[in-house]
């Protein structure tokens, strides 16, 4: 069944234009020149997070900052393996997701490291990426609180994962 819902959404779609009598092949090429005048305008900001990500890891911050916020976390019930995996979250989902590989590999898909990680990643989002890519595209240059509070709230997320994974 799941091989079927594309096309038929599709059929549905053109079937809807016949009846509304839209041209659906001109909505479409309309459609993909935004979505190229999207990717266009919001590359510059996509680089400048890869290049951060990528700084982070060479510079050898990420481990500096895992070094110095281990008691914290520690304190705060959240394994210190993830140090690095909270840090690299708000910047990159494919990094997360290669560092979740990670994490399977060397604790074991169920252990209370992979289950901690698992819950971060499933109820928390790429912020900076997510920031760059939706305020790039409305020209909105004043943040203010979002990105604290999304990093606040991520934060306050896996602490609550942690908790949770411990109980269950």
């Amino acid at each position: 069944m799941a091989n079927y819902i594309i096309p038929i959404f599709i059929i549905l779609v053109l079937i809807y234009s016949l009846f509304k009598k839209i041209n659906a092949y001109d909505c479409f090429v309309t459609g993909a020149r935004s979505a190229v005048d999207l990717c266009i305008n919001t590359f510059p900001y996509l680089v400048a997070i890869f290049a951060v990500v990528e700084l982070l890891s060479i510079s050898g911050i990420s481990a500096f900052l895992t070094d110095i916020s281990a008691p914290i976390f520690k304190f705060l019930g959240i394994p210190v393996e993830l140090i690095e995996f909270l840090i690299l979250r708000p910047f990159t989902g494919s990094g997360s997701i290669a560092m979740l590989s990670n994490l399977f590999s060397t604790y074991g898909a169920d252990s209370y490291v992979a289950k901690c990680a698992c819950v971060i990643m499933s109820c928390s989002e790429t912020t900076f990426y997510v920031v760059a890519l939706y305020f790039s595209t409305t020209k909105i240059k004043k943040l203010r609180y979002v990105i604290p509070v999304c990093l606040l709230s991520a934060f306050i997320g896996a602490i609550i994962a942690c908790a949770m994974c411990r109980i269950f």
